[in-house]
């Protein structure tokens, strides 16, 4: 039986992939801080092939990776905000952190090694569909923290070390660490909770958008293609795209009651981008499962039976916001402390 780690095992794409890896047979080491908490892999802790591994990837040393055949690296503050919020932090973690677990599995003798980048690199496109070969233009330091992890890596691979980068689309639909602040997502429990969607920007932007369990089984692709394949290469990952206010129109036209959508014109954000999936589609034959209003109809189904509800760790900027304000707290009594 193979081993895998997921870093980021706690998180809203790592929950589904160790779920998915458990279901396919394999051995899964979740690494993770867990600051949403151990309770996302509760159906997991007594199954003999999974490990919980608590630890900082900023921590990690070749010991961690021993007996390991592949490792997932998903560990990242994970979205475009999120990296906003403290960017030295952003760039500790989504950078040197996982250049960390890159050069630590190696050292290791791990055979495999996956990066979980985001098509948010493209940032503002100058081309209708952005391919791998496009120059990436990031505008956000999680992007560039995201592009900078990308290149460091890929330097690492060998004929024995395989590195893949997946660029992965706006992630969409039900997980155990569910997530309420990707459009989707947001945009249902919004229909749901208001009746009202409220679009920014013009809603003309388009965004590249990808289920969470296909994100999840793109992995597992990489994972089972033969090296030649994927070694030193970059996929985007993703469904389809679609511009903001036809996300809107398709979670109105899915939700069973009348849903007002309201525009705003300006928009912080400047992201727009219309990104081409062929190369996953041609060199791996991976084709998505699930389409947007699939993804809208179970989470809709999921907060009407109340299997999902609004909880404040499922709005990761909210929460990581929290846990700064805590540390940066802890630190003031700690130094008042030793001044006393």
């Amino acid at each position: 039986m193979k081993t895998v780690m997921v870093t980021g095992a706690g998180g809203y794409i790592g929950s589904t992939l160790v779920e998915q890896f458990l279901a396919n047979g394999w051995q899964v080491i979740g690494l993770d801080r867990y600051f949403f908490g151990k309770e996302r892999l509760a159906d997991f802790a007594n199954n003999p092939a999974f490990r919980f591994l608590v630890k900082d990837i900023r921590d990690v040393l070749p010991s961690d990776f021993e007996g390991i055949d592949a490792v997932c690296d998903l560990a990242a503050l994970s979205n475009d905000p999120a990296g906003d919020l403290d960017p030295a932090l952003t760039i500790a973690i989504n950078f040197a952190g996982r250049v960390r677990v890159a050069n630590a599995a190696k050292s290791a003798g791990v055979k495999r090694y996956v990066l979980a980048s985001s098509c948010s690199v493209y940032g503002q496109g100058e081309t209708d569909y952005l391919d791998e070969n496009c120059t990436p233009n990031p505008l956000t330091v999680y992007a560039k923290a995201n592009l900078a992890a990308e290149r460091e890596v890929l330097q690492l691979a060998s004929g024995s070390f395989t590195v893949t980068v997946l660029r992965q689309a706006t992630v969409f639909g039900l997980s155990r660490r569910m997530r309420f602040d990707l459009v989707i997502n947001v945009m249902t429990l919004s229909a749901v909770e208001k009746g009202k969607l409220f679009i920014t920007g013009g809603g003309k932007q388009w965004r590249p958008l990808v289920h969470v369990a296909d994100t999840a089984a793109a992995f597992r692709c990489v994972i089972d293609a033969e090296s030649t394949k994927v070694n030193a290469e970059v996929f985007n990952v993703g469904a389809l795209n679609m511009q903001v206010l036809n996300v809107a129109y398709t979670v109105r036209e899915v939700v069973p009651f009348p849903i007002e959508v309201q525009v705003v014109p300006d928009d912080p954000d400047k992201r727009n981008y219309n990104v081409s999936f062929k190369k996953v589609q041609q060199v791996l034959g991976f084709a998505p499962d699930h389409r947007p209003e699939d993804g809208v109809k179970e989470i809709y189904e999921a907060l009407k039976t109340g299997r999902v509800s609004s909880e404040p760790w499922m709005f990761t900027v909210g929460w990581y916001r929290r846990l700064l304000e805590a540390k940066r707290l802890l630190d003031q009594v700690m130094l008042n402390g030793r001044l006393l």
